[in-house]
This record gives structure tokens, sequence and C-alpha cells, in this order.
């Protein structure tokens, strides 16, 4: 059986493993851990130079090959380029963009260190998968180097039209770079479809009939493959959560009200203003409500270093301020806003705790968030989803409440009626998502990837 070497901006050592891994990296380890293999990245380390050569560690069956990114090179390949041009374009926010040409050559740079740094760990029998906007142009600089290895990509952000793409400057060369790869993945026919039509619109390829591409040159295979879970884990692992001390303080805080949840990173992707101001709608139109329920968020910050996310963080902090002191009783705090981390194992207790999970991305590859809270349900007693109709998810979870996350008053329609709904309807929505939550498994996603990727011949 051929290797699989994956190469994603981050890795994530055994050594921190903590119950706070990302999506990304909870799929990465699922896809080694069986056959084995190795996993190259971004150490997470910022130091005074990039390093030429990888520090190589080994845990059972996986090899991790990491560099340190220097400081100049973290600054304008990662802060600048990935998060304040590449970022809110993949996300439709045009008007939140930021381009500096030194953070596009500083990009292009550290992608040539690290293909430069890869290419002697492959072996010529290697399947390459790339994962992710950090590294759109890594198979073109391996193929450079000469590497003929099967080489598949998958983004796990949203891809936008031609007419939004057109706005980022030097496109060409990133539609360019796809064209290296042998299977282009994506999490929804959407996103697919768009990356096809900016190849032909904006690269002057070609749409095959097989629903693949011809780009640089190159015959790309073009997949859908939407990102699962581990569903049988994570609900067992709510099950266990339920009797967690975390879970008990927060049933005894709630002094029997109902819960309305989210968890997401603190990124302007996710909708959050346009939640709490619909929180605020929910309690004025609906005044029955109030001090009958709590909505708790939670926002790890994220991307400090970026202008945008400084300035989301305040915007949030002034709406729960204002929410809080239009609403609030002696004896009760109508929204809780926090900005700590919290492990995968508190978390699948808080969502089998909650009423309403609230799950409202302006924009969404696909939303994982969306699929552990259907898991972590209490099949006796589920709980709600509402759910982003621009989140990927919304394709297989469209049993929940779909709403358009920029109608406030349709998110606050939305948590009433999942605040009011009968048990019954409950649990008629919730067994036809649990059912497509289980099907669509992680395991299903990396098997789906591996067997095209390796159904395509290299080159």
């Amino acid at each position: 059986m051929a290797r699989v070497v994956i190469a994603s901006n981050r890795v994530t050592p055994p050594s921190a493993r903590s119950g706070r891994e990302g999506g990304l990296a909870v799929a990465v380890r699922e896809a080694l851990r069986r056959s084995g293999g190795l996993w190259f990245g971004w150490s997470g380390t910022v130091a005074e130079e990039t390093p030429a050569e990888a520090e190589i560690s080994r845990s059972g069956k996986i090899t991790y090959a990491t560099l340190d990114l220097g400081r100049e090179d973290h600054a304008q390949y990662y802060t600048g380029y990935a998060n304040s041009s590449l970022w809110p374009l993949l996300h439709y926010r045009m008007g939140l963009l930021e381009f500096e040409r030194a953070d596009f050559d500083g990009y292009m740079r550290v992608n040539r260190r690290f293909a430069a740094t890869l290419a002697p760990l492959l072996k010529p029998d290697d399947i390459v998968w790339i994962h992710d906007y950090h590294l759109f142009p890594l198979g073109a600089e391996l193929r450079a180097l000469g590497a003929q290895n099967r080489m598949g990509f998958f983004l796990h952000t949203p891809f936008p039209p031609p007419a939004v793409m057109a706005v980022l400057p030097r496109h060409r060369l990133l539609i360019e770079s796809v064209g290296a790869y042998d299977l282009a993945g994506f999490q929804t026919e959407g996103d697919a479809q768009n990356f096809r039509d900016c190849v032909v619109a904006l690269n002057d390829g070609e749409h095959l009939s097989d629903g693949g591409v011809r780009a640089s040159g190159r015959r790309v295979s073009v997949g859908t493959f939407p990102i699962g879970i581990d569903a049988d884990a994570f609900t067992r692992m709510a099950e266990e959560a339920a009797a967690s001390d975390e879970n008990e303080r927060l049933k005894e805080s709630l002094v029997g009200r109902q819960l309305v949840f989210g968890v997401d990173r603190l990124d302007y992707s996710k909708g959050l203003p346009q939640r709490f101001e619909a929180y605020d709608r929910l309690l004025s139109r609906f005044p029955d409500q109030r001090s009958k329920v709590t909505f708790m968020q939670i926002a790890p910050v994220s991307r400090g270093e970026v202008s945008q996310y400084r300035q989301l963080r305040r915007e949030l902090e002034s709406l729960a301020g204002r929410i809080n002191g239009r609403y609030a009783e002696f004896d009760w705090m109508p929204l809780r806003y926090l900005n700590k981390p919290f492990s995968r194992q508190v978390l699948a207790g808080f969502y089998r705790r909650s009423r309403i999970g609230l799950v409202t991305p302006l924009r969404d590859g696909m939303n994982l968030v969306a699929k552990e809270y259907v898991a972590a349900q209490e099949p006796a007693n589920p709980g709600v989803l509402i759910l982003s109709q621009f989140a990927g998810a919304a394709k297989e979870l469209d049993a929940a409440l779909i709403v358009n996350p920029f109608d406030v008053d349709e998110i606050a329609e939305a948590m009433n009626t999942g605040l009011t709904m009968s048990i019954e309807e409950r649990k008629a929505r919730w067994l036809a998502m649990i059912e497509r939550v289980r099907g669509n498994s992680v395991s299903h996603w990396v098997d789906a990837f591996l067997k095209a990727l390796d159904a395509v011949p290299a080159g």
C-alpha cells in the first residue's frame, strides 16, 4: 500500500493533544491513523528565521515533519496574505480584503521553502494530499522540483465564483498553481463548480465532459467530498460529558432555563454580530421568552494580530453589554459571552445540554460544529439545530431550521420556533439528521478522497 503524505499549514504534534483540535487536524489524524504516513507543515512556532530542514518525530504509525516559521515569513505568509487576503476573499468578504505585494511574495516564498523541505522526504510511490488555502501553490512547487507523485488538493473553505475571485490581485497565479494537482476536492458541488468556472473564465482553461478541467495544460479531476466527523465517538463523548463537573455546573447555573448555545472561533465569517442582534430581537419580539432562556456564546480569540478581528471583538463586547443592560434582571443574565477555549469533551456536554444549537455563519465550507451538535443530542430529548443556508453542512442537514444569517428576524423566529417545538417534531428532525451524520463519517470522507486520487494516474 502506498504511503500517504499529508501537508497542511499547521501540524498538531501528538504531545499537544488536548481535545481542542480543529476539524482539519482531526481529519488528518484519521487519514493517517490506520495505515500510517507522513504529516508535514508548520510547527506553530515563530522563530527568528525559517530553518532549511524539518524537525522529524514519530508517534505510532505517523511521522511528523515540521518547520518553524521565521518572523517575516509568518507575518507575510500567514498573517498577511493567507489571513488578510485569501481568507476574506474565499468567504466573499471583498471589502475586508487587504493586499500587499510583499505579503504575496512571502506567501510564495514560504510555499517554495515548504516544497524544498518536503521534496527530499517523498518516496516515488507516495500519495500526496495537500490541504487548504495556505498551500495552494505547494503542488506546483513540488512539480517544479521533479515530484511525479499522484497529488491531490482539498479546500476546506468555500471557493468563490469568477466575479469574486477576480477581485484578488495575482489571482491567475493561484488558479494556475492548482493545475499541478491530479485531483482538486471541495466541500460542496457549488464550490467545485465555482472552481471550474474560474479555471475557464480567468485562466483560459477548459471544461471536460467528466466534470474535470484542463488547467495550465494538465487535466485536473474535480470532485465533491463533504467532510464529516466520527459521529459514534462524539456521541459517546457527549454521553460521558453529560455527567461531568462542568456540565453539572452549567445545569445548576441555568436554574431550569432553556439554553441557546453557540461555539465558534472569533471570526467575521461566523456571523456573530448578526447572531447577537437576533437574540436581542428574540427578546424584544417574543417577551414571553425573557427569563426563560439563556444564550451562551463561546468564541475563543483567533488571529488577534489582524485588525479586523480586534474590531470584531470590540463590537461583540459592546453588543453583549447592550443586550444584558437592556434585559437583565437581578436573577437572570440573558447573554453569556466567553472568549476562552474549551475542550471538545466539555463542548460535547454543552451541546447535549442545550435546547438550541445556533450555527449561523455568513459563509462556511462545511462547519463541523453543526454535525457535532447533532451527534451529541440525547435521542429521547434532542435539541434543535438552527443552521445557516450558507454553511456547507446545510446541504446535508436540511432537517435543521435553515435560516439566512443576514436576516436577524428570521433567526429570532427560528429560535422561538425551536424553543416551543414539540418533542415529536424535534425527534423527527434529529433522526433525519443523525442518519446523515453517521452515514458520511470522517472515515468515509478520507476513503472517498484517497480512492478518487488513487484512481487518477500521475501526471
